[in-house]
């Protein structure tokens, strides 16, 4: 298969009014990714509908990064590794029954064909995107949650085309519903950076990775922005798929 890439820096999104974004396009099919500055940001809740693992709330700073303004769709997956594993076949949709390990093996692979540096989220990562920051809104984007989601009350149980609900405050979509998204961090039962980290990975070993954001057939106390899930690493579902991150090189 041929593959054809090209890279347009410097487009502007008008979006939200501020928005930088990347474009790309991988044998034929578009993507693009937002400009997130970094930050320091409170990470984390302590709200009543919290659960023990998104405790104790704590400092984190991130430095700047680009991350998918949706979800990888079934047709970039298939642009990229030449087969669809979806349960619900749709180009548009985001794919999913993709395991942990097998993202790995679609990040090698479109890394060698864009030449650039393309990975998982790490949780901090992805809260903080998800937050879009906003630190009163429970969901990526809004306190409603059908304003935002695909989730287990508007979805007919199933996934959905992706962008079509409202985007965050940075200008992202689905972050809120529609699939689980796989996150590089390893899961543990509270979190291992619990004071003032900066850049954290996560723990340095364990038995399931981090997912986070809900899915089309989750109730809203599942899809906020701070709750935590878990899968193991072979092991994939017809509601959890993956959200790309660029690294922006330090030279």
């Amino acid at each position: 298969m041929k593959y054809f890439f090209s890279f347009i820096l410097g487009i502007i999104s008008l979006h939200m009014g501020y928005s930088q974004s990347l474009s790309f396009s991988v044998n034929g099919i578009d993507f693009k990714m937002v400009y997130v500055k970094g930050g320091t940001f409170q990470m984390g809740s302590s709200d009543w509908d919290s659960f023990s693992d998104e405790r104790p709330v704590h400092t984190v700073t991130l430095k700047s990064f680009y991350i998918g303004v949706t979800e990888v769709t079934q047709a970039l997956w298939e642009a990229v590794m030449g087969y669809n594993p979806s349960k619900k076949k749709n180009p548009n949709y985001p794919v999913d029954c993709v395991s942990w390990n097998e993202c790995q093996l679609f990040i090698k692979e479109i890394c060698r064909i864009t030449k650039k540096r393309f990975r998982l989220p790490t949780e901090a990562e992805w809260e903080y995107a998800a937050r879009g920051g906003n630190y009163k809104n429970k969901y990526s984007g809004s306190n409603v949650v059908g304003m935002i989601a695909f989730m287990d009350d508007n979805s007919a149980s199933t996934p959905h085309i992706v962008a079509q609900k409202r985007s965050n405050e940075f200008g992202i979509h689905d972050m809120t519903g529609n699939v689980w998204e796989w996150c590089s961090d390893w899961y543990a039962e509270k979190y291992s950076n619990s004071k003032n980290a900066t850049n954290p990975k996560g723990p340095s070993n364990g038995t399931e990775h981090i997912v986070r954001g809900g899915s089309w057939n989750c109730i809203p106390r599942v899809c906020r922005v701070t709750n935590r899930f878990k899968c193991a690493p072979d092991g994939y579902r017809d509601d959890l798929g993956l959200r790309l991150v660029l690294e922006i090189s330090s030279k």
